[in-house]
């Protein structure tokens, strides 16, 4: 297709159906202030004003995905638990299916709850599983997801170490969406790094690439970068890397070429979700022909947008839209 302009492109998107696969997640917040110090220890005692839960981790993908105007479909696993139950109702809420997602009760459903007082963290607790699916549920996981990916443009991976996405999940997906013509992005984490053979697209940040390789990188070195998106693209067989390297922008490669795409100057209020931003650009561009130093462009432009915003956000189309014109990204 021709992408000469942005509207052609997000026209595009409203054609995609995404499929994301990856480990889910509620995020939830309480907002207060802080006026003392607590007599029971050091540490700030908030008063609550406000308590929120939205959707998270691959959930937060797939409300980008929804963002820019495609259709996602959510392959997943949650808890039998009160916040599995809230996580099933809000995606009813958002129009997002719930037929991929399987309900587990050899599992918890993940929570983040973070507390802040304005726009600064104070603290974080984690409600989670990371261990292995049982034998019954990757059965179950990949029968889903063998049995959506036919109507699915493009597959995003998006793992949070989490334990739904495991070697055996990653082959059979890749290999199926090959034989049907579909790319697969990818969010990696450590655990299954070096799993995502064949993939279409690999996007790790700077720790992940460093962590994953076990090599130095420096960020302002665009040689070394060059030499380890290299080094892994080989390694995994990808047809892209793509790494983002947050103030120092993000680099791409093609072929034995990589372009190097700057960071935009944001006041930026929390980098929450940025990563769940930009795979949803690009496995969106992708799908819809956008060429790879583009794709790119775009979702540095993305990732930057939702930082401005305090707390886990989907992309806003019309923002990006503009933007990108304003940037020059389209002719």
């Amino acid at each position: 297709m021709k992408t000469e302009s942005a509207a052609t492109l997000f026209e595009a998107f409203r054609q995609l159906k995404v499929l994301v696969i990856g480990d889910v997640m509620v995020d939830a917040y309480t907002w207060g202030s802080v006026s003392r110090i607590s007599p029971e220890a050091p540490v700030p005692v908030v008063l609550a004003k406000n308590k929120e839960k939205r959707l998270g981790g691959a959930a937060n993908v797939a409300l980008n995905v929804q963002a820019l105007g495609a259709v996602p479909i959510p392959c997943a696993i949650v808890g039998d638990d009160i916040d599995g139950e809230f996580f099933l109702n809000r995606l009813k809420e958002k129009g997002i299916s719930d037929k991929g997602v399987i309900t587990s009760t050899e599992r918890q459903t993940t929570v983040k709850e973070r507390v802040l007082s304005g726009a600064h963290q104070l603290l974080r607790i984690d409600t989670e599983t990371d261990k292995a699916l049982s034998a019954i549920e990757q059965k179950s996981l990949l029968a889903h997801i063998k049995n959506l990916l036919p109507e699915c443009d493009v597959v995003i991976f998006e793992d949070y170490d989490k334990g739904v996405i495991n070697a055996t999940i990653i082959a059979e997906t890749i290999s199926a969406a090959r034989e049907l013509g579909i790319p697969t992005v990818v969010d990696p984490k450590k655990r299954n790094f070096m799993d995502y053979k064949g993939a279409t697209l690999f996007k790790p940040n700077l720790k992940e690439l460093r962590e994953g390789l076990e090599i130095e990188v420096d960020p302002k070195d665009l040689e070394s970068v060059k030499s380890a998106a290299q080094a892994l693209q080989a390694a995994i067989h990808a047809e892209h890397v793509m790494v983002t390297l947050s103030e120092h922008g993000v680099c791409i490669t093609e072929e034995d070429a990589m372009h190097h795409i700057p960071a935009h100057i944001r006041q930026v209020s929390d980098v929450s979700g940025a990563g769940d931003t930009v795979i949803s650009i690009v496995a969106c561009a992708l799908a819809a022909g956008l060429d790879a130093q583009r794709t790119a462009a775009l979702a540095n432009l993305g990732g930057g947008l939702v930082c401005e915003h305090v707390g886990v956000v989907p992309i806003d189309a019309q923002d990006l839209m503009r933007e990108a014109v304003a940037q020059g990204i389209f002719s």
